[in-house]
């Protein structure tokens, strides 16, 4: 049967519907790589679903339990670490079990997200996971970010591909789904290709986000620091993290309810620690789209400054791009721009969030005077 979520993704559906039963050969590992929101994720849980299904007595009911994340021959796999994945993520969970038989399919499947979170201490230990699999095993790693994966990682999987969709269709999806017509414009165009991301910022948070790193660019503009106008992006990161850490919480309450109490302590220590890994990646990622929203925002300016409007990502404000590039710098624009991605690519590395967006805060209005 077809599998759901292929229909834009030639690559894919020919590489993945050959793989199938009654004739096909799956592989043993494959890397799915295309960006976020483009569908890997669905189409692993399919394709997981048609490998565990195959010579089963009821292979809808396997499809449905996939579904569910229910099977017991499906693990699937998110990094626990704050910037990058644990060898602990893959050590139990993949490794060890990739050993054991399986519980009741033919095959066992283990899909792995963010493949490219992986370092060398955790892909070192996956690597003869993946050189010598037993015959039953098939893994799935994902990622936005293929040129990230480590060459020993990518060099023993099969590469799939994954098209980002239109801007036309991802705007048209957001409006159908309540957006205004412009605003769903500017939300696929910000995203880049990122279907999840567009979604996020037509809704409240996105907005309220999208306001904040406006209110940083709009003051570094002015030279108005005085109210230091970037805690409103510290404040979303910091709620982002505290609703991550909180849902790890009540999954790890949930879960030490029903060990003996032997087990229970270390497994609430454990998770304690799981939560706070959990809030803190999230809050950075907070951060780090907040910053990416205000590179955007001065990057608009210098496009409106180069008389590009049609290239604009900000297309619903438009008209305040315009007063914002009134007497402005392209070049001083452009080395701004430069100065924000710095910030944003040593987050994962420094912790001082409140220093880092200080520093430049400053550094922007010195570029930008």
């Amino acid at each position: 049967m077809p599998l759901a979520g292929l229909e834009r993704h030639p690559h894919a559906r020919a590489v993945l519907s050959a793989a199938l039963a009654p004739t096909g050969s799956p592989s043993h590992a494959y890397l799915f790589h295309g960006p976020a929101g483009s569908g890997k994720a669905q189409v692993a849980r399919a394709f997981a679903g048609e490998l565990l299904a195959e010579g089963a007595g009821d292979p809808d009911g396997v499809r449905g339990r996939v579904l569910r994340d229910s099977h017991p021959d499906l693990t699937w796999v998110v990094p626990t670490g704050a910037a990058e994945m644990r060898v602990e993520d893959l050590e139990g969970p993949v490794i060890t079990a990739a050993t054991r038989t399986p519980f009741e399919a033919q095959r066992r499947v283990f899909v792995i997200e963010q493949a490219d979170a992986m370092r060398d201490s955790a892909a070192n230990r996956m690597l003869k996971t993946l050189e010598e699999p037993a015959s039953f095993v098939h893994l799935i790693l994902l990622t936005t970010r293929p040129a990230q994966v480590l060459p020993t990682i990518v060099s023993r999987c099969q590469l799939v591909r994954f098209d980002a969709p239109a801007e036309e269709q991802l705007a048209e999806r957001l409006a159908v789904e309540g957006g205004a017509q412009e605003t769903a414009r500017a939300c696929a165009r910000l995203a880049l290709g990122d279907g999840d991301r567009a979604r996020a910022l037509i809704g409240d948070d996105g907005t309220a986000l999208r306001a904040a790193a406006q209110a940083v660019a709009a003051a570094v503009l002015q030279g108005t620091l005085a109210q230091r106008p970037w805690t409103a992006l510290l404040e979303r990161a910091q709620q982002r993290g505290a609703v991550a850490q909180e849902r790890v919480e009540e999954r790890v309450a949930q879960d030490a309810e029903v060990l003996p109490q032997k087990e229970r302590k270390r497994a609430e220590r454990e998770g304690a620690d799981a939560a706070k890994r959990a809030g803190r990646r999230a809050r950075t990622q907070a951060l780090d789209e907040g910053l990416r929203l205000t590179g955007l925002w001065l990057r608009d300016i210098g496009v409106v400054l180069d008389g590009a409007p049609a290239l604009v990502h900000n297309l619903d404000a438009l008209d305040t791009l315009r007063a914002q590039a009134d007497g402005r710098d392209v070049h001083s624009l452009r080395r701004a721009v430069a100065l924000v991605d710095e910030t944003r690519a040593s987050l994962a590395l420094n912790p001082s969030e409140e220093l880092q967006l200080d520093a430049l805060a400053i550094r922007l209005t010195r570029a930008l005077a």
